[in-house]
């Protein structure tokens, strides 16, 4: 029997979750031709689900864990544990009109339409999100006061304000201005859907990546916590092997403290010495983003310099337990 189960997403994050769970030693087998591909770690089971279910889900106890964007976590106002921004699918939430319309802001948007006398159509798949953010508005809390947007969807409605109504979308939200909409809001990575459907971002709402949750009460059990911290550490390791470089340098021993002394950056370093008399090894890791910056010193004090871009770099020391994991809807770009 599975001691964890872990719902992984469809769609925009697909491809990227299963690359960065390969990374992690927690490669998918099967998942081009069902929604239960396996791993080698028989504890684990999987499921493929939309990130739209996936906090809800597992707020619910239906899975254990699950990867979802923060975006759908914030949408769903789900009660669960937010353990580590994985740092992959971002994308912005934003407001996106038709390029030639005269409304250049949400705000002018609001007034022309209140002063005109015409209902404001919104489309989205963030109902939630779109209302909260449009009823927070000054401009619209001056005309309309404290009435919400109406949300509107095949079954139900939601809201008493009539004249600002948000419609959920099916997909292809790009698409529905002017006829349907005549704004939206939608999740944009790189801005070109929007541009190939003549429509530009006038307001960006929130910004979200990938994220790793987990149901409370799976977390607070002592044996499934053990199995949830060891796959937190593998994800989280995979997240810092992209931050890290690991270096191997041979420098001479009248330049061996001089090299260290200057570099701070090589923060204890393994250091061997060479068969050749005089010479060292100098063994560590990096932050990436340093690497530049010493490069002149390396090349003038060392020599032999190999750098090597892990694949996976494990903080054993920070996995903690419950004590440091927040919650997903007051910390939802922290991690344990």
């Amino acid at each position: 029997m599975p001691i964890i189960k872990f719902a992984v997403p469809k769609g925009s994050l697909e491809a990227a979750t299963q690359e960065f769970l390969a990374k992690a030693m927690l490669r998918l087998r099967g998942a081009e031709r069902t929604y239960r591909p396996v791993v080698d770690d028989r504890d684990i089971e999987v499921k493929i689900l939309r990130p739209q279910e996936i906090p809800v889900f597992v707020a619910g106890g239906a899975y254990d864990i699950g990867i979802t964007g923060v975006d759908w976590v914030r949408e769903t106002g789900a009660d669960v544990l937010q353990l580590l921004d994985l740092e992959y699918g971002y994308v912005k939430l934003v407001i996106a009109a038709p390029k030639n319309s005269p409304h250049k802001t949400l705000d002018q948007y609001i007034e022309e339409y209140a002063r005109a006398g015409k209902p404001l159509k919104i489309s989205t798949e963030y109902l939630n999100t779109a209302a909260s953010y449009i009823a927070s508005k000054p401009v619209y809390r001056k005309i309309y006061g404290d009435q919400q947007p109406m949300i509107i969807t095949p079954w139900w409605r939601k809201g008493e304000n009539n004249m600002v109504r948000v419609y959920l979308s099916f997909g292809a939200t790009e698409a529905k201005p002017p006829e349907e909409a005549d704004i939206i809001v939608d999740a944009s990575a790189t801005g070109i859907t929007l541009e190939q459907n003549n429509l530009t971002p006038i307001e960006t709402i929130t910004e979200s990546t990938a994220t790793l949750v987990a149901n409370k009460q799976s977390f607070n059990d002592p044996v499934k916590r053990e199995k949830i911290l060891d796959i937190l550490t593998l994800l989280k390791g995979v997240v810092e092997s992209g931050k890290k470089l690991h270096i191997f340098v041979n420098v001479h021993e009248e330049n061996l403290e001089k090299l260290l002394t200057s570099l701070p950056a090589l923060k204890s370093p393994t250091i061997s010495q060479l068969s050749n008399k005089g010479w060292y090894a100098i063994n560590t890791v990096i932050p990436k983003n340093e690497f530049l910056k010493i490069l002149p010193t390396l090349r003038k004090l060392a020599q032999g310099l190999v750098v090597h871009e892990p694949n996976l770099i494990l903080p054993l020391e920070e996995i903690m337990t419950t004590q440091g994991a927040q919650t997903g809807n007051d910390q939802s770009r922290k991690s344990i």
